[in-house]
């Protein structure tokens, strides 16, 4: 039977799922990231399908959404939307502290993957974490830079305003450098890398991890990377199921 624990890892509300029956033996760990506007409780599918081939998932609560979150406007949202993704960078470490502390998982043997914002946070990450033993990115881009500039791009041709000052666009370009994976490659230290993008996404464009994918500094079978040529913004099964499989093969 697959169990479902709501668990606070310091101020962060997160949901375990793994088999009950190995309720009290640390097992091989994935924490997996939810997307822009979604919450924890919209990936219980992916922590269902691993629970069942041996892996203890944990599902975090980013800042400003589920219930952490409030009845914000879109502008306010789509303001903080790399606020949301830094945090989530930095609360890694806390979780990784909780879940090794309390013995849910075996220490050497976490991997990191998430959907869209999730993705883009879980490739920021790699370039923090040594821990972080193999990653995962449905719908994501490494180029921070790029992508911050193409939202405000899109905002400025929706006639949106969000009201930075040049200062404070600087500021945060400056920021991202240090979490942008595509400008430093080599962070990711020969740790298998899977990505799984809709050719036709219109929100987070392929180019991005397409660019990355194609450089010449990965060993081979290091990224793994698959492609549907009719998909937009949303995983397929088919790619689901790719990525449980995969995360199967490298972690346990």
């Amino acid at each position: 039977m697959i169990q479902v624990e709501k668990v606070i890892a310091g101020e962060i509300p997160m949901l375990v799922v793994g088999k009950q029956d190995l309720k009290n033996i640390p097992l091989p760990g994935f924490i997996f990231l939810h997307g822009f506007m979604s919450a924890k409780e919209h990936n219980l599918h992916y922590a269902y399908l691993l629970a069942e081939r041996g892996f203890r998932v944990f599902l975090p609560e980013a800042i400003m959404h589920g219930e952490r979150g409030e009845d914000y406007s879109e502008k306010v949202m789509a303001k903080s939307f790399w606020k949301i993704v830094l945090t989530s960078i930095k609360e890694l470490e806390k979780i990784r502290h909780h879940i090794t502390e309390y013995g849910y998982v075996i220490p050497d043997r976490i991997a990191l993957g998430g959907t869209s914002m999730g993705a883009i946070t879980t490739l920021g990450a790699i370039t923090q974490y040594s821990w972080i033993k193999a990653a995962v990115s449905m719908m994501g881009t490494p180029a921070y830079q790029d992508f911050a500039q193409a939202q405000l791009n899109e905002f400025a041709n929706q006639g949106i305003d969000l009201g930075y000052s040049e200062a404070q666009k600087e500021a945060i370009f400056n920021d991202l450098q240090k979490y942008d994976l595509s400008l430093q490659p080599e962070k990711l230290h020969g740790r298998p890398l899977f990505v799984w993008h809709g050719e036709k996404d219109p929100v987070v464009p392929i180019s991005g991890i397409r660019s990355f994918v194609s450089g010449p500094l990965f060993e081979k079978g290091q990224v793994t990377y698959i492609t549907d040529k009719h998909a937009g913004h949303a995983v397929t099964r088919k790619g689901l199921l790719e990525a449980v499989n995969w995360i199967e093969e490298k972690i346990v």
